[in-house]
């Protein structure tokens, strides 16, 4: 294979374990900081690599549109291009069939986008998005699918888990690099990825459809696209216990640290989220007391740091007042010190969700009321 995964120790489902790629060792669970272009915005390799993070994510659809694949491919595969040594996940382009549903067309063969940047055709097959990935040396991708979008009858949800079907097993097929494959030029990684939106049925024939394909991981999909919280979380419960258990999970796009741990318990091992980076371009913080929004009067003189445990460079060295401040002024440096914060916040946290699996209490660190996590309704506590 591709890459290895072990499972160190278990808590209930909860898995703590090691997958081990080409590039690198990803102790798990896992949260993989989004860099869509192959960057998280404000911060570089050396920061995200001192915050902790041992796998990156980028985009395919983004990254194929600039500076286009062949440029990353002459300039020595992304690793090299971006400057990251360590494992890189990308995602397909099917976040994109959903969120770019104006400007796309899907058919049997593939799906033809028009740019968002210049209205140019763009066109995604199942094989095409293994090549691209192959040929920027990436060590885990994850095979085209389409992800249906929140509400959706259960008729549409199962014709495009269908297709979604289909297109895997094409995948998986021309794929060079999986097991079972002939070995391709970088042993990259394949994932298939469970659809089947809020339907119980469907998404339990989806992991039942993928398990025995041989793919060397699966991700659960379509979640997070509007559906209420608890149809979320149920969808995990559904799908999670139902792929192989010798095979990483990957819940993709998820989430809030309550929903995090909450997957975790039922036996997921990989995520990722725009989260973290987002909200700290917006002024919010995640602290272990709750969620700081830094652009309140309130921090106008308070000399504390953002958060006493961390050890980013935002918390070493500077006073709430000061991000207070540079975030009022309209200062650069806010959004990128909030950014360092929040991302090694959740890389943290991710530590203490796998040392608490190791120490059997995982249900401790999931009931504990100073983490900012998600409240039922699905809002954040603006507590400090």
């Amino acid at each position: 294979m591709p890459l290895s995964f072990s499972v160190l120790s278990t808590a209930g489902a909860a898995r703590r374990g090691r997958l081990t790629t080409a590039h690198g060792v990803v102790e798990t669970p896992a949260f993989m900081p989004v860099g869509t272009l192959g960057a998280v915005k404000g911060v570089t390799p050396q920061e995200l690599e001192a915050a902790g993070a041992s796998i990156l994510l980028a985009n395919l659809y983004h990254l194929s549109l600039r500076p286009g694949i062949d440029v990353v491919e002459r300039l020595g595969g992304l690793h090299r291009f971006a400057g990251w040594e360590r494992p890189i996940l990308t995602d397909s382009g099917g976040f994109q069939v959903w969120s770019l549903g104006g400007l796309r067309a899907i058919d049997e063969d593939g799906v033809t986008f028009k740019s968002h940047l210049d209205g140019s055709p763009a066109r995604f097959t199942p094989e095409s998005v293994v090549s691209m990935q192959e040929r920027m040396g990436v060590d885990i991708a994850m095979v085209l699918d389409e992800c249906p979008p929140w509400p959706v009858t259960r008729e549409a949800a199962a014709a495009s888990w269908e297709r979604t079907r289909r297109w895997a097993l094409r995948a998986r097929a021309a794929s060079r690099g999986t097991a079972g494959g002939t070995g391709g030029t970088g042993g990259m990684a394949l994932f298939g990825i469970v659809q089947g939106s809020g339907f119980e049925d469907l998404r339990l024939q989806a992991a039942a459809d993928l398990a025995g394909e041989g793919f060397d991981g699966h991700a659960i999909g379509g979640v997070s696209v509007g559906e209420p919280p608890e149809l979320r979380r149920a969808a995990v419960e559904w799908t999670a216990p139902a792929l192989p258990a010798d095979r990483p999970r990957y819940l993709m796009g998820v989430g809030y640290p309550a929903d995090i741990v909450h997957a975790v318990t039922c036996g997921v091992d990989l995520f990722d989220c725009v989260l973290p980076a987002r909200n700290a371009r917006h002024g919010v913080l995640f602290t272990r007391s709750g969620v700081v929004k830094i652009r309140n009067a309130a921090y106008r003189d308070d000399p504390r740091p953002v958060d006493p445990g961390c050890g980013c460079p935002l918390c070493a060295r500077l006073s709430r007042a000061f991000l207070h401040h540079l975030e009022r002024a309209g200062e650069l440096t806010a959004k990128v010190l909030a950014t360092l914060h929040n991302i090694r916040f959740y890389l943290d946290f991710m530590a203490e969700v796998r040392q608490s699996i190791m120490l059997g209490t995982l249900t401790d660190l999931a009931a504990r009321p100073s983490h900012p996590f998600q409240s039922p309704s699905g809002t954040l506590s603006a507590s400090s």
